[in-house]
């Protein structure tokens, strides 16, 4: 109940970085940003959690189809396309021809 009566605060940020899971009984996306240069010294680059945003499954999966129609339809008016290099898609073990299915199809 508590939960329902705290004050929201909206937000309004950049991430370029992302985990999500999903389970049967719902999704959590997590938002992340890296630091803007370099680290010194070789250290490991540092990402800032900006927030987590939990859905159910069903909301997650209709979320998928209206921000893919949106890119689609935005890519067919401006005649750019946002490609995605193909070594970003090899680390997050997306297959080519799964890529092209889904943004094609």
């Amino acid at each position: 109940m508590a939960e329902e009566t705290r004050p929201r605060v909206p937000f309004d940020e950049y991430a370029d970085q992302f985990t999500i899971t999903v389970t049967p009984f719902g999704a959590n996306l997590s938002f992340a940003v890296r630091e803007a240069h370099p680290a010194p010294g070789g250290r490991i680059p540092q990402a800032i959690h900006l927030g987590t945003v939990r859905m159910s499954v069903e909301h997650l999966k209709t979320m998928v189809v209206m921000i893919r129609r949106q890119v689609m339809q935005v890519e067919a008016q401006t005649n750019v396309t946002a490609d995605v290099p193909g070594q970003i898609l090899n680390q997050l073990q997306i297959a080519p021809e799964d890529w092209q299915s889904f943004w094609k199809g």
